[in-house]
């Protein structure tokens, strides 16, 4: 299986009036694979239950949840880590610096070595 490609015409980022146009590669998304479809494909690999997986997957999702608003890095081996990140405005001293500056947290996901992998070997076939 391939992933699937369109290529799309952006310009320049900054410049006014887009600057010189360049032709660029983006991903045709094939669908989407939702946890009842995970949880399918774990039965074929598992002696675990329907129920027992669908608890897990939940659950992992709940302590996730927890620790990344603790602030932690939440390492899954080879499938990756969740880390946050704040946005902020700047200020011109670190004691001039409030709570009130910061716009937002937002959760990051560095993939695993299998994960990143797995993608170096993939193939790419452009959408018709």
């Amino acid at each position: 299986m391939s992933i699937k490609y369109t290529v799309i015409e952006r310009g320049e980022p900054g410049v006014a009036g887009g600057g010189k146009k360049k032709w660029y590669a983006q991903v045709k998304t094939d669908g989407e694979t939702t946890i009842d479809d995970l949880v399918d494909e774990i039965e074929k690999f598992s002696a675990l239950s329907e129920a027992d997986i669908r608890g897990v997957i939940i659950a992992l999702e709940n302590v996730i949840q927890k620790e990344l608003a603790n602030g932690k890095i939440i390492r899954l081996d080879k499938l990756g880590s969740f880390y946050p990140s704040l946005s902020s405005e700047g200020a011109v001293s670190e004691a001039e610096f409030n709570v009130s500056l910061i716009r937002g947290a937002k959760v990051n996901y560095r993939p695993g070595k299998r994960i990143n992998d797995a993608l170096s070997v993939a193939t790419f076939a452009k959408e018709k």
